[in-house]
């Protein structure tokens, strides 16, 4: 990333001082390998052995007890985070709280939910409680899970275009061997569609699936391994070389792909909220919160955001790691549209759209014991409640995004964060 000459000479200037340039080359210049390897090794199952034996390393490095991390927030048979992390050494404890009764009016969820949302940043529940009020005042928040799909990318290298053509004629008639393939590798996973994408000499293969209630990342990742060594094996052209993903899924990333298609789940939610009840409970009123959201929509334009939404992220970090999501998929599962008119009668139309909502009911971190409640709170552990957790997702997102805007639009925000987010002397 470029800098402008005036910041570079500060950076510089900065490093200069000490002469932290010239310590630094001598300690490039002087570094040796090492004979001899303390790195930390993986145990392939968790136990309370391994854990002892790394915190006293930590304990000796840093002269530190770390008491709070050794408690393990009280989980006594540490078998139970197996499959989920390695070289355990405790359990970091992140504030939990609620938001609710968030009204909800769904394809698959229908009700109101009291939602668990884990953060240490201050204000925020606050936030996301004042907009899932507002909505439910106002008769509750429809929100619909429209389609599902998982995709991964494996791509192939080849030496011409010719050997490419060949391929992909060859390729696309095996459609139903891949299915078979993928069957035999998962039985949750169903392979829904595949596409081909050509660059040069390289092909890359979009292999889509549903993935039922699981988020599906790491079971697809099996069966798509399972279909490239079969071309691997029987393709007539063979490949080169192949990678089980080419980087062209959009996993863990904002990409254009998955914003104008489908990854995880795409969910819509929308809400009417009377212009009674954006000034009562929103504190605002419904011109002031469309003018600020045609803006600040602007702004976000200009800033080359992929999507065009206020605080996505926030609500959806919070559930996350409350109800044992994958964390880092926020970074895909943020995109989104945030949409906020007055109506002819004066009133405020809002609809939020995720079209990567990347979450599951089973697998990964949801059997945890803390992750397993919160989902529980929300009737959505197990089978055949991932369509509905993610209704009621994105229901609590449009609360997040109306209350922000609200906030933004009356001159709120600075003064919230202010009483709610700073440490009190």
């Amino acid at each position: 990333m470029s800098a402008s000459l005036e910041k570079a000479k500060k950076n510089i200037e900065k490093l200069l001082r000490n002469n932290k340039i010239g310590k630094l080359s001598d300690e490039v210049k002087n570094r040796q390998t090492l004979t001899r390897d303390d790195s930390l090794t993986s145990d392939e199952k968790v136990s309370q052995k391994g854990q002892l034996k790394r915190m006293e390393i930590i304990s000796d490095h840093t002269g530190r007890d770390y008491a709070y991390l050794r408690s393990n927030g009280g989980i006594k048979d540490l078998a139970h985070l197996h499959g989920n992390i390695e070289n355990f050494i405790g359990m970091s404890m992140i504030p939990t709280g609620v938001i609710g009764p968030v009204a909800v009016v769904g394809g698959d969820a229908g009700g109101d939910y009291f939602v668990p949302m884990s953060t240490t940043q201050g204000s925020l529940i606050a936030a996301y409680n004042r907009g899932a009020k507002a909505c439910r005042l106002a008769g509750g928040i429809t929100s619909v899970c429209i389609s599902e799909g998982v995709q991964r990318c494996p791509v192939f290298k080849f030496n011409d275009l010719s050997e490419v053509m060949q391929f992909l004629a060859w390729a696309l008639q095996q459609e139903v061997i891949f299915r078979k393939l993928s069957a035999e590798e998962s039985r949750f996973a169903e392979l829904s569609e595949m596409k081909a994408h050509v660059e040069g000499n390289h092909v890359i293969l979009t292999f889509e699936f549903n993935t039922g209630d699981a988020a599906g990342q790491n079971t697809i990742t099996f069966c798509v391994d399972a279909i490239c060594r079969y071309i691997a094996d029987k393709s007539p052209i063979t490949p080169t070389e192949w990678f089980v993903e080419g980087n062209f899924s959009g996993e863990k990333k904002a990409t254009v792909n998955s914003f104008v298609g489908v990854r995880g789940k795409k969910v819509s939610a929308e809400v009417l909220l009377p212009a009674k009840v954006v000034n009562d409970i929103l504190k605002t009123t419904p011109a002031k919160l469309e003018e600020y959201w045609r803006t600040s929509t602007l702004g976000v334009i200009q800033s080359g955001a992929i999507g065009a939404q206020g605080h996505i992220a926030n609500g959806l970090a919070a559930i996350f790691v409350a109800t044992g999501q994958d964390v880092a998929c926020v970074s895909e599962a943020s995109v989104g549209l945030t949409r906020i008119e007055r109506t002819s009668s004066g009133d405020i139309y809002g609809t939020v759209t995720l079209p990567n909502l990347i979450v599951g009911t089973v697998g990964g971190g949801t059997h945890l014991p803390t992750q397993r409640e919160c989902l529980e709170m929300v009737d959505c552990l197990g089978s055949g409640k991932a369509r509905k957790f993610a209704e009621i997702i994105a229901a609590v997102v449009l609360g997040g995004e109306l209350s922000i805007s609200a906030a933004l639009s009356a001159g709120h925000y600075a003064k919230a964060h202010k009483d709610l987010a700073r440490k009190k002397a």
